[in-house]
């Protein structure tokens, strides 16, 4: 049977000789895996269809959806929205590549997600439509959204009585926990104004640093490894970091 749904790409894998095997992340299915046959032979026609499944595209598919297979197929397929500067600008592609990888790292379910997906929609969207000073606190917004819809987030906020943010439990505390996974000082106070922030479109109005950009960075990196079983530290969070110097 074939639906008709919006799909970011997450990551494509050669198969054979002329196909792909295309990660998605769907609005109707959620983290799928769809074959494109013959995509890779030779010939303008197919060298162009190839642009459809770099990462972060954002597509209207036309689907196969087999619910007791893992492998889809894809029927049809077009630009849901072209970018305009993504995979050329080195911030915007380096925030949009964080945002893929971060959805590919966490997300493991085979079903209807679509307050996760429009999060990743808004985000890619925000990302081509702003320019650098806008969007450099997207990456912190979006890893405390999409931590929020996969079940865990912080808690409190920064006060004089609770200072200190407990990774491990997720929450502002009065004195540091044994364990060590802690965040205080000027970063802590400036998670406790990002984590209220519901609407990506205001998270450029928080004044952050570059210094504590990365700190930030790191401390997200480490509440999903503490949240989330076999988490894998994404990559381009170290590409980031590089870009946030």
């Amino acid at each position: 049977m074939t639906h008709k749904s919006k799909a970011v790409v997450l990551r494509t894998v050669k198969y054979g000789e002329s196909s792909l095997i295309v990660t998605m992340f769907t609005e109707l299915f959620g983290l799928q895996s769809y074959m494109v046959k013959g995509i890779r032979s030779s010939g303008k026609s197919a060298a162009g269809k190839i642009s459809f499944f770099q990462p972060a595209a954002l597509l209207d598919a036309e689907i196969y959806h087999n619910p007791i297979k893992h492998l889809q197929y894809i029927r049809e397929y077009q630009w849901a929205y072209i970018y305009k500067d993504v995979y050329f600008d080195v911030l915007k592609n380096a925030v949009a590549t964080y945002i893929v990888e971060m959805v590919l790292h966490t997300i493991r379910e085979e079903e209807p997600a679509q307050e996760l997906f429009e999060i990743v929609e808004n985000a890619l969207l925000y990302i081509d439509q702003h320019e650098g000073p806008q969007i450099l606190n997207i990456p912190l917004v979006f890893s405390l959204q999409l931590a929020s819809l996969l079940g865990f987030m912080f808690h409190g906020q920064y006060t004089s009585q609770t200072p200190i943010l407990d990774l491990q439990e997720g929450r502002y505390v009065q004195q540091s926990p044994q364990h060590g996974f802690t965040l205080e000082g000027e970063t802590a106070q400036i998670n406790s104004f990002l984590m209220y922030i519901n609407d990506i479109n205001l998270a450029k109005d928080v004044q952050i640093s570059n210094i504590n950009r990365r700190s930030l960075l790191k401390c997200y990196q480490q509440f999903f490894s503490l949240h989330l079983e076999n988490y894998r530290e994404a990559k381009s969070y170290q590409i980031l970091r590089t870009v946030l110097q």
